[in-house]
């Protein structure tokens, strides 16, 4: 979550002294309720009329304020910027003398968006601040959506463009730095327009895959894997390159993983990317996983609980003390969750603290901590520190091993909330595998509050949802008899335009609640096996990953093969 009392308009603001301290506090609070810029509210509010505003950040920048008039937008002026620049970088071009364009920004307080540009545009770019409503009308208007240069279009300019090829031989000879080639315009523009792409796909990974004879880029949406059409092999050492210098890692080590992350403005929003390095055989291998804030909403009641799970889970984190835990395979969701029930307690009156390997997103108002392996920041001496900082709340990002599940549970122990995940196929399992750590049963009786278990399962596309008669072989296989369905439709996606031909759009969550009762305790005190706790946790009402699963798609929101898939 950005500060909003970090926001460079807010300085200029404060150094002015156009607000007192009262209406600033104001701002800052609007801000982090609606999500709203702050230039927006500071208007919506009435407190600075919109020259003064407009003004403030010409007079910050050295320039003036132009007033956008379509009609002098002639086609040689739009012709200047690139449409897929104009709609990555909110800016439009508002006049051209000689070798000088001059260019409006929607946010123009951004100067890593000028330096980008720099690299896109060839000419030399003057920036001139104007109305933010005006750029983005513009934008809409002379680069409509489907202007944008496709990504098959810059593959046949790159795959024509011999001067790329010739610059990496050089590279690879030792004539020439890869300095020089990871700032070429058709790099930079390449790189912009992947990461482009799949932020409007919803892509959560990007994989970018050197092999012998090509250089392949797959998209992750929705828990599955895309490719797309592959760039011409030449290009994986300046696109994996390019993407190193951004998250300012070494271009030139090569023999060892690096991790990083990049923070980019991609039409208007903040995206966050974690990159991840490795050498392979045939060039480095970089997996970027993309951080979209605004596409995750990090709302506990959004998270599309069944009504009981919600109510427990409410309850369990306004605990004084005790162990939650989460638990279910990697990208399932676990982390968004863990930190959807922090926001929830977040409150002025509470101390959080988390220890992540590596943080996803910052929070306001907690204190995260990076693990560090290399320099000796483990689980372990984070949560001993921990201890002394008078929290109220941990979140530990995993239990690792016996050692940080010890620290856990004599953190509850000592009155605190701990807040954690495991990977375990269902909630009992998580019983079991503290157990198999070397956990004594009896502690983990007295501080488990509850395990939920969840998956990620993919959702019908509602534009082309259609109802079909499931065979008797689908219904055996999720235990179902004729007599259990009734008249409930099945449904499955045709696949449409919408979703890409797939058939799904998005997902849901399926879930499966744990709650440690003195029947179940007294089963972890006698280290029953997990298929008995579960048993027994279904005998007193426990839904089942699968029961959920089966209410999902009687719902008409995912299709029997998911259900089967995931549980």
């Amino acid at each position: 979550m950005p500060d909003a009392n970090a926001d460079p308009l807010l300085a200029l603001i404060r150094d002015r002294g156009l607000l007192d301290d009262l209406q600033r506090e104001e701002v800052v609070q609007e801000v982090e309720r609606s999500a709203k810029s702050v230039f927006q509210v500071v208007q919506d509010y009435g407190l600075i009329d919109l020259d003064s505003l407009l003004q403030v950040m010409a007079d910050h920048l050295g320039t003036m304020v132009v007033a956008i008039d379509e009609t002098q937008l002639t086609p040689d002026v739009v012709a200047a910027m690139p449409a897929e620049s104009a709609r990555m970088y909110q800016c439009v071009p508002v006049a051209v003398f000689g070798d000088t364009v001059q260019v409006a920004l929607a946010d123009p307080l951004n100067p890593a968006v000028v330096d980008e540009l720099g690299f896109t545009v060839k000419l030399q770019i003057q920036l001139v601040v104007a109305n933010p409503a005006d750029v983005l009308r513009a934008i809409e208007k002379f680069y409509p959506a489907q202007a944008v240069g496709g990504y098959a279009d810059i593959l046949r300019e790159l795959g024509s463009d011999s001067e790329v090829a010739q610059e990496v031989e050089e590279v690879n000879a030792g004539l020439l730095k890869l300095d020089d080639v990871v700032n070429d315009a058709p790099i930079v523009k390449f790189v912009n327009l992947v990461l482009m792409q799949a932020v409007q796909d919803r892509a959560s990974d990007i994989h970018f895959e050197p092999f012998e004879d090509e250089f392949k880029i797959r998209y992750r949406v929705d828990g599955a894997l895309y490719e797309m059409s592959p760039p011409p092999k030449h290009l994986a050492l300046p696109v994996t390159s390019r993407l190193k210098v951004m998250a300012n890692l070494n271009i030139s080590e090569r023999r060892l993983p690096q991790d990083g992350r990049i923070s980019v403005n991609i039409a208007g929003k903040q995206i966050d990317l974690r990159i991840s390095t490795l050498p392979t055989a045939f060039g480095e291998s970089v997996v970027l996983r993309v951080l979209d804030r605004s596409a995750i909403s990090l709302d506990i009641d959004a998270l599309g609980f069944p009504k009981e799970v919600n109510t427990y889970v409410h309850e369990a984190i306004n605990q004084p003390n005790g162990i939650f835990v989460v638990t279910g395979p990697t990208g399932c969701g676990k982390t968004t969750t863990l930190y959807s029930a922090l926001r929830k307690v977040n409150t002025i009156d509470t101390k959080l603290l988390t220890v992540e390997d590596p943080v996803e997103f910052d929070i306001e108002g907690i204190m995260q901590v990076q693990v560090n392996e290399g320099c000796g920041m483990t689980f372990m001496k984070a949560l001993r520190a921990f201890l002394r900082q008078d929290p109220d709340i941990i979140m530990l990002g995993e239990m690792r091993d016996l050692e940080t599940a010890q620290i856990a549970i004599q953190a509850s122990l000592t009155g605190h909330l701990v807040l954690s995940t495991l990977h375990t196929n269902d909630a009992a399992g998580a019983v079991t595998r503290l157990v198999d750590m070397g956990v004594e049963p009896f502690l983990i009786s007295s501080t488990l509050l509850a395990v939920l278990a969840q998956r990620l399962v993919r959702r019908i596309c509602t534009k082309c949802r259609t109802p079909f008669e499931p065979s008797e072989g689908q219904l055996q296989t999720m235990g179902l008899s004729p007599h259990d369905i009734g008249d409930k439709a099945f449904y499955y996606g045709r696949g449409c335009p919408a979703c890409n031909d797939m058939g799904y759009k998005g997902r849901k969550g399926i879930f499966e609640l744990l709650v440690i009762t003195d029947p179940i305790r007294t089963l972890i005190n006698e280290r029953a096996p997990t298929v008995v706790v579960r048993q027994k946790a279904i005998e007193l009402g426990m839904v089942s990953l699968r029961d959920d699963g089966v209410r999902s798609i009687f719902n008409g929101e995912t299709t029997v093969e998911e259900v089967l898939k995931y549980t």
